[in-house]
C-alpha cells in the first residue's frame, strides 16, 4: 500500500501542479474555460492556488490526507461544473476525483490522529 499511495500521490501532484500552474499563469484555454463558468477570473486564481497547495500537500505523507481531501472536493465541484454549467466530458475530473479520494482513504489514519490531538 505504501508504494500505491506514493505512486498515486506523485501522479496527482504532477497533474495538479501543471493544471494549477496553467491557471495561475493565465493560459488562454484556462481563461476561456473560466469565462464559460461565468463566475469571474478570480475563481480561476483561487482554483489554481487550491490545486498547487493540494499538490504540495500530497507530496508529504503526513499532509497527504489533507491534500487528497482538498483536491477530491475540488474535483467533485469540477465534475458538477462540467455536468451542469459548461458541458464537455467530466471524465478527467472523475479520474482525478477517484485518485485523490483513494489517497485520502489510504491516509485516513493520519486524519484520525490529527483529530485525536485536537
Amino acid at each position: 500500500m505504501k508504494f500505491t499511495s506514493l505512486g498515486l500521490r506523485i501522479l496527482a501532484a504532477v497533474v495538479f501542479l501543471s493544471a494549477g500552474g496553467a491557471k495561475l499563469a493565465g493560459v488562454p484555454m484556462m481563461i476561456e474555460i473560466f469565462d464559460k463558468i461565468g463566475v469571474g477570473q478570480w475563481f480561476r486564481i483561487v482554483t489554481g492556488v487550491v490545486e498547487v497547495i493540494g499538490a504540495i500537500a500530497l507530496l508529504r505523507s503526513t499532509s497527504a490526507v489533507f491534500g487528497g481531501l482538498l483536491l477530491a472536493s475540488t474535483m467533485l465541484v469540477a465534475v458538477l461544473v462540467h455536468l451542469f454549467v459548461i458541458g464537455g466530458s467530466p471524465a478527467p475530473a472523475i479520474v482525478l476525483l477517484f485518485i485523490t479520494a483513494t489517497v485520502t482513504w489510504l491516509h485516513r489514519a493520519d486524519f484520525a490522529a490529527v483529530l485525536g490531538r485536537v
